[in-house]
């Protein structure tokens, strides 16, 4: 294992925050990253632009919607899968996995699932149990493997500002929770929660009530590493600086810092 800086950021649009990924990119220099949101077809990806930076890519856009992008720096991503198995039918962009760095990469954007209840909140319980499946084998893997992406979950009440006006949503529900800890109980580790149990830290603002400057967030975008690579964080954050720009996402770059030496 070498040292790696693994990020995960909805970018909420590509081609309209393109400007902002760059500049983090440049200042952060993130080894990997799994891109949520692209909202654009794969034509218009800016492969052209991220390459100039640095980066190799593979991708999977849709139009208006969803897209998930997996980035490396001085490489190229080797695609290894391009959607959950599990439902032939479903058409929505949502994974795509890849070796990179000596890493398994799986980049994923769970439904959203409001509002509930309803198809859309079916939708997201029924492509959490198949992520659920999948994962089982990655997480036994021998090789390391990362699930990092916006899982549209909020873990538990410590990972929002208040749980008032939230009660109602999809993201907080009994149900997506409970789908959470149970990929985790397969033995994947939280890794924003291992290394700070009793922090609040959010990943998530959206725009609305002055959210931002308040502080009101939310912690959705996670990093779940299996048993062979968790040995090896070293540390965790969240790139909030990356929200208060202007034309910000309403999500911040979430990363990990890997050692290549085990944590004692």
């Amino acid at each position: 294992m070498k040292n790696l800086r693994i990020a995960t950021f909805n970018v909420n649009g590509l081609r309209a925050r393109l400007p902002n990924l760059l500049a983090w990119l440049e200042r952060e220099k993130p080894d990997v990253v799994c891109l949520q949101e692209l909202k654009s077809v794969d034509s218009a990806f800016p492969a052209a632009e991220l390459e100039a930076a640095g980066y190799g890519a593979i991708w999977q856009g849709q139009s208006s919607w969803n897209g998930v992008a997996i980035l490396a720096r001085d490489a190229q991503p080797l695609e290894s899968r391009r959607g959950l198995p599990g439902d032939e039918a479903d058409t929505q962009s949502r994974y795509i996995e890849a070796a990179v760095h000596g890493v398994l990469v799986g980049c994923l954007y769970l439904p959203n699932g409001n509002p509930q209840p309803g198809p859309k909140f079916d939708y997201k319980l029924a492509w959490f149990e198949r992520l659920i499946s999948y994962a089982q084998a990655l997480q036994a893997s021998d090789h390391p493997v990362v699930l990092a992406g916006d899982y549209n979950v909020v873990p538990t009440d410590m990972d929002i500002y208040n749980t008032r006006s939230w009660l109602k949503d999809a993201l907080l529900q009994p149900e997506s929770r409970e789908c959470y800890q149970r990929l985790l109980d397969q033995g994947w580790t939280d890794s924003l929660r291992h290394l700070y149990p009793e922090d609040r830290l959010y990943t998530f603002w959206d725009y609305f009530r002055q959210h931002w400057q308040k502080n009101s967030g939310l912690r959705i975008d996670h990093l779940l590493l299996n048993p062979a690579l968790s040995p090896y964080l070293h540390e965790a954050g969240v790139d909030a600086w990356v929200r208060n720009e202007p034309h910000a996402s309403d999500h911040a770059p979430t990363w990990i810092r890997l050692s290549s030496r085990k944590r004692r």
